[in-house]
């Protein structure tokens, strides 16, 4: 993701998250963060055509990765490309030397649960009234070991990365950036 992403981005994310919606700023102060030598942020868009099909990202803090955002475009979802996200954000995890990796998900999105298990996250808390303004719980949960997570996906199901298609890394210094093509997507930081 680059700042010349960010309309659309933000057009995609008012779309899908209409109550607690982050605002340009809160984009642009992780992209601060995901450039260069001392970055601690992977941020990714995957694009089909010109259209943005969905965006995700990853902060790091002490070798402990946190999702912080993924979104597909409703067309997009049960087409794989949450997965794709996903599996980008855990290989730059990976690169990155997380131990492991948190993220928070409202306890009413049983979708994007059941696509976090078949990674390998599990369970571990709850955030009560952490959406805001609507006061939703967030369940909070864990992978272990994100090295992992990519080749647990791909035995419960999920579609490996087509090796024909071009992906651009995120982090110049951080070269570890799959191609994760979803029917047409292609991903790029």
């Amino acid at each position: 993701m680059r700042w010349w992403d960010l309309e659309r981005v933000m057009e995609l994310e008012e779309e899908l998250f209409p109550e607690d919606a982050w605002s340009r700023g809160m984009f642009w102060s992780e992209l601060a963060h995901a450039r260069g030598r001392g970055a601690t942020r992977h941020y990714v868009v995957a694009e089909e055509g010109a259209r943005l099909a969905g965006y995700a990202g990853l902060a790091v803090v002490d070798r402990t990765g946190d999702v912080q955002t993924i979104a597909a475009a409703r067309d997009h979802w049960g087409t794989g490309l949450g997965a794709r996200l996903l599996t980008d954000l855990l290989t730059a995890a990976t690169a990155f030397e997380c131990r492991e990796v948190l993220l928070e998900v409202r306890v009413d999105n049983a979708r994007a649960q059941r696509l976090y298990e078949r990674f390998g996250f599990e369970p571990i808390g709850i955030r009560k009234g952490y959406y805001q303004p609507g006061n939703v719980d967030a369940l909070v949960m864990r992978l272990a070991d994100p090295a992992t997570a990519r080749t647990a996906a791909i035995a419960n199901g999920e579609p490996t990365p087509n090796a024909a298609s071009t992906a651009h890394t995120a982090n110049p210094a951080n070269p570890a950036n799959p191609a994760t093509s979803v029917q047409g997507t292609e991903t790029h930081g």
